[in-house]
């Protein structure tokens, strides 16, 4: 017998062990996930600063790039208004002069032939003689102003009265420079005026104040980043380029698959997790090994409020979109991760020791506290039975008293008497008989126990049963007698507060094929308000500071059990019933 305890508690202590290593386990790989997540997050955050600072610069660049464009404009009004109106009596020289004095790069003149627009003069030499014709949207441009009309296409410009002016763009004449150019005409010339500048004023304005430093930022603040890119996705990751006649191959700024950032470390799957982003509109990872290190990139699709932050489609129609890769070394995320998955799994093996520990001393305490109730539960059903035996012997040995007395009324001819005695006899007798067939000895016990404390406490206590037999019926007789003892000392609670004549206690017990029913009435004169009371909550009570107020708690709990019904009416005035029901 002790053998099987011992391995009964040997399985109890297995099991819990194997539940707090689930438990750890699977806390351990849910804080994996928190920290993975966690720096997710903080690359999110990387990424939403720099969308804020991509935008302001955008906004920034724009305004400086019109505030160029109009200072364009007064530069060629200015030329036209020192130069001859007819193109050819002016000389290169001359625009050479006058570009210095107006601080810009160059100024070149457009004249207009019948199936051509050409560079004519120009302050610088390598643009002379060049056409226009394959110049898109340029020469559209170039026929419109010429025709006196408003410039009208779909490409990034500003538009001013007899002027147009585009983005910084490749020269298609110089291909190793970036230029802003201006174009006036008015009509008092047969040449546009076309005055431009290099790109290095607009670059100089985005390193000072752009999106150039919140990137140096970054990788500066970040022990882990290591490359941050804004990306065309229409245009990544070649770029657009232009192949002229001559073999020239020329690129679009506009069109530039990185137009802020660095691009140099690749993957071959780059372009398809950009273009994922991009058309999912969600953002997309990648763990790879490149060169040998564990690298982690993020590609995080970015939508502005307008079009127009410098940058086209491959139709060179402007974008409102672009993605955002940010590129960090995974070595150094795993080592923090590693880091914190130490002192993590240090943290487990405490609590689980100390978990273990305190299993350990909890079931040796229950178990002790399990053999004391049994133990007191052992005594009160010795009792409770003795008390029941000796009640049938008192009566068995004061029989003989009984028919004296009942021989002395009938002599004196005291028949009044003689039924009231014999009355009082017979319903003593029948109340032991109705306990003794209760069917359970423990259950009866318990009775003829109370039916003793209610004499005690003079109490008048009635007790009824039919086809009571708690024989394998499914319902412990330890439980049945918890509830029955909780509700009757509830009921003689509550009767001890009134006069002797008003305390009355009525318990019925019935058995049927279908359930098991106890019915407990007792007197009760604010029985209408206590049925609105939560008389079945644990601590809740209408007595004494004593009373912990779990009696009636552990019935409704003892009830549910069983998928019973407990209930608590106030159908006669002055009397408080508790009726309870267990399915058999």
């Amino acid at each position: 017998m002790r053998r099987m305890q011992r391995n009964i508690w040997l399985m109890a202590i297995s099991v819990i062990v194997v539940i707090i290593l689930i438990n750890n386990t699977a806390y351990y790989f849910l804080t994996k996930r928190t920290l993975e997540s966690s720096f997710n997050e903080e690359l999110l955050n990387h990424a939403k600063r720099l969308e804020v600072s991509l935008e302001q610069s955008r906004q920034g660049a724009a305004l400086f790039q019109d505030q160029i464009g109009r200072e364009l404009r007064t530069a060629a009004i200015a030329a036209q208004y020192a130069l001859d109106p007819d193109v050819e009596k002016v000389t290169n020289e001359q625009l050479a002069e006058l570009s210095e004095k107006l601080g810009i790069s160059h100024i070149t003149l457009l004249k207009k032939l019948p199936d051509d627009i050409v560079l004519y003069k120009s302050s610088d030499e390598s643009q002379l003689g060049k056409s226009t014709k394959t110049w898109k949207p340029w020469y559209q441009v170039f026929n419109q102003l010429f025709e006196e009309q408003p410039v009208s296409v779909d490409w990034l410009g500003q538009t001013l009265p007899n002027f147009w002016s585009g983005p910084f763009e490749v020269s298609s004449t110089s291909l190793d420079q970036v230029n802003k150019w201006g174009y006036y005409y008015d009509g008092s010339t047969n040449y546009i005026t076309d005055p431009y500048v290099g790109y290095d004023r607009q670059e100089e304005y985005e390193r000072a104040t752009g999106v150039h430093r919140m990137i140096e930022n970054s990788l500066q603040s970040s022990d882990s980043l290591l490359e941050i890119a804004f990306i065309n996705p229409e245009t990544f990751p070649d770029g657009i380029n232009t192949i002229h006649p001559n073999g020239d191959v020329q690129g679009h700024k506009v069109q530039e698959p990185i137009f802020y950032g660095s691009y140099t470390i690749k993957s071959e799957k780059d372009t398809e997790m950009v273009q994922k982003a991009y058309l999912t509109k969600k953002t997309v990872t990648l763990r790879e090994n490149i060169n040998g290190k564990e690298i982690f990139k993020m590609f995080i699709p970015v939508f502005v409020n307008d079009k127009g932050i410098n940058i086209t489609n491959r139709d060179g129609k402007p974008m409102d979109n672009y993605v955002l890769s940010l590129t960090s070394d995974y070595h150094i995320i795993q080592e923090k991760l590693d880091s914190q998955f130490l002192n993590l799994s240090v943290i487990i093996l405490i609590i689980t020791a100390f978990s273990l520990l305190i299993a350990l001393v909890a079931m040796r305490s229950y178990k002790q506290s399990r053999d004391k109730v049994v133990k007191v539960t052992q005594e009160t059903y010795v009792e409770e039975i003795n008390q029941l035996f000796q009640a049938i012997r008192a009566q068995r040995h004061d029989f003989v008293n009984h028919v004296q007395t009942i021989h002395s009324l009938a002599e004196l001819d005291k028949s009044k008497e003689l039924v009231a005695y014999t009355k009082e006899l017979t319903g003593d007798i029948r109340l032991m008989n109705d306990i003794i067939n209760i069917g359970n000895p423990a259950i009866a016990a318990l009775v003829r126990s109370k039916i003793s404390q209610a004499e005690n406490y003079r109490i008048q206590f009635s007790c009824s049963f039919t086809g009571l037999n708690l024989k394998d019926m499914g319902v412990k007789t330890l439980d049945v007698n918890r509830m029955l003892g909780n509700l009757i000392d509830n009921a003689f609670d509550e009767v001890l507060g009134y006069t002797e004549d008003r305390r009355h206690v009525t318990l019925a017990g019935k058995q049927t094929a279908d359930h098991l029913e106890f019915t407990i009435t007792n007197t009760c004169d604010k029985a209408e308000d206590a049925v609105s009371m939560p008389l079945f909550e644990a601590g809740y009570t209408t007595k004494e500071q004593e009373h912990q107020g779990l009696g009636l708690s552990i019935v409704k709990s003892i009830v549910e059990k069983y998928k019973g019904d407990i209930q608590v009416t106030a159908e006669t005035p002055g009397k408080l019933t508790f009726m309870l029901k267990i399915p058999l």
